[in-house]
This record gives C-alpha cells, structure tokens and sequence, in this order.
C-alpha cells in the first residue's frame, strides 16, 4: 500500500497536498469540506496587517502603496469585510476549526512591518493554530529605497515573530529577488521551519475609457507552476527549511512534479476554487494510482528525485537550459 503520509514545519500530513490560504477558508464548514477531501492541511485566509494597524495615516500609508499586489485577496482588496470578517473572528476560526477538524490548521499574516505581528502571531498560537505562514509583500515603489533595505526589514519581521512563538513559522516569498537562493539561508538563519514559493500578485489593469486603474484577478494556470518547481529544486537539499511549492497546482500531474522538485507541501487554492473543494480528493486518488503504478512506496521515495541536486543535468535548472528552450522554435 503506498504511503502518503509527510511531514511539514515538524507537521505529520496524511498527505502532501495542502489548501493554500485563499477566502475558501473563511468558515469553518468549508475546512470541514477540506478534511473530507483529504488533504493533509489548510492554510486559513491571510489576516492582513492593514486591520492590525488601524491607525489612519498607517492605513492610508499602505492602502495607496499596495491595492493591487495583496496575495489570495478572491475578492477585491480592500474591502476588508468582503475577505476577512475582523481580528477577533480570526482567533474564534482557529479555536472553531481545531474543535472541528484533525488536519493541521496553519495561520497566516500579511503584511510587512512589525507592526501588531508579534501580539497577533502569539495569539494566533495561543487559539491553537498548528503553525504560522508569514505572507510578507511591500511594493517598493520608493526610488531612494534599496532591496538590502527591504530583504532586511523583512528579516527583522520573520526573526521578531519566530522569536515570540513557539509554533512553526514558514514564509511566503515572492518571486521578485536579486538572489532567491541566498535570501532562503537567511530567512532560515532568521528563525523560520519553512519557505513557501511564491506568492502571486494580483496586478493593477487599466481601463483606457474611464482613464481608470482598475483591480484584475486571474486564477492560476499549470504554467505557474514552472517557476516556484525551478527554485524548489534548486533549495532541495541545501537549505533546512521545508519547502512548499504554490500556484499552478492543479491536477495530480502538479502534486507529483512537485514532489520530484523537492517540495514537502504541495498547495492548491485556484483549483479548489474553480472546481470546487471535493476536487482535492479526486487530485488525491490520481496521484495515489500513479504512485502505485510507478512503483513509489512512499512520498519521501518520490521527494526530491528531479531536484538539481539529484538530476544527472544540475544545469538544466540554470541558464544552460535557455539556449536550448529558445531552439524550439526554430524552424
């Protein structure tokens, strides 16, 4: 019989399929729906910074810096009340949800200063949550304001957190980094059990009748999936952090590329979203079938066999595989 079973941020997981933090885990009902799909964990909506610090001018601050780019936002940021339902709501969702269910419940803040973090990242442990995921992201739309000065920041907010917990923290990331690989060893130097790659942005449009900047929400697509698998199988193996690959998951197909990479926890929101929740199991026992008629035993026989420290191409993962790509088109 094929083992699924996995382990993530110290976490036992019936299997490596997680729900990733999306408005689908708004009540408690849906992530009852999620353990009876089977998956192996729910990373509840993001509870964002702008509701910690309520004060006017930070509001302000970040309301007019950031609209378009707040991750897992499935309806329009910044109507808050349409995504999150307040502070104190998100404490009585943990403590409903760990009533309710036996899969891990892994909280999540979004935001970038320290701000109400360490209070709300401690209450967030004292509900009962399992683990927390750090949803980090600041547009950095200031000329005079240099990456060190950012990666630093948010080094101080991952260490400022992890020091004030006692459960797991992991990080979300985006994919905007000059050096993806050595910001992983200090986010790890900094206290974090875990890094999830990537978050995804949704990005401004504009209507060019109304002479207006309006909001764009696409879910994902499988081809997402490339970029977060090319930089989980570059970390396997060199970094001690669990890695967590999302976006683009949307099929067994998915779950077993991203295993190969070297992923420990593979997350899914758009497809939960567009095909419903019971879709998680039916992703499940696809991706069993194939395990078993490849002659997998186990997810951890499968993790980590196509990650460039094991493949017999490591170059593949870096520019060597650029010239090649590009020659597909000729003719």
């Amino acid at each position: 019989m094929t083992n699924l079973g996995t382990q993530y941020l110290g976490l036992k997981l019936k299997n490596p399929l997680v729900a990733s933090a999306s408005s689908l885990s708004k009540n408690v009902d849906n992530i009852k729906n999620m353990e009876d799909a089977k998956l192996g964990a729910v990373v509840l909506y993001s509870l964002f910074e702008e509701e910690i610090v309520n004060e006017s001018l930070a509001l302000d601050h970040f309301l007019s810096r950031g609209t378009e780019s707040f991750a897992e936002a499935l309806t329009y940021f910044p109507e808050f009340d349409e995504y999150n339902t307040g502070k104190d709501r998100y404490l009585d969702l943990i403590r409903e949800a760990k009533d309710s269910v036996d899969i891990p419940v892994i909280g999540s803040l979004n935001g970038m200063t320290n701000g109400g973090w360490i209070e709300y990242a401690k209450l967030i442990e004292e509900a009962g949550a399992d683990a927390l995921e750090l949803n980090i992201y600041f547009v950095a739309a200031e000329m005079d304001v240099e990456a060190e000065t950012i990666e630093k920041s948010y080094l101080e907010l991952i260490e400022a957190v992890a020091d004030s917990v006692n459960i797991p923290v992991a990080v979300k990331i985006s994919p905007f980094h000059t050096s993806t690989a050595n910001f992983a060893s200090k986010i790890e130097a900094a206290g974090a059990k875990g890094l999830v790659m990537f978050n995804r942005f949704y990005q401004p449009d504009l209507d060019i009748e109304k002479l207006t900047v309006e909001p764009h929400l696409e879910l994902s697509r499988p081809s997402d999936l490339l970029l977060p698998l090319r930089w989980t199988a570059i970390l396997y193996g060199r970094t001690g952090l669990d890695l967590a690959l999302t976006s683009g998951v949307h099929s067994s197909v998915e779950i077993v590329k991203a295993l190969m990479a070297g992923a420990s926890a593979v997350m899914t929101a758009s497809e939960l979203v567009k095909n419903g929740i019971p879709r998680a199991a039916q992703m499940l026992a696809e991706f069993e079938d194939w395990m078993s008629d490849h002659d997998y035993e186990s997810v951890d026989a499968l993790k980590g066999v196509l990650s460039q420290k094991s493949t017999a191409h490591p170059a593949a993962y870096e520019r060597a595989n650029y010239m090649k790509a590009l020659t597909l088109f000729d003719e």
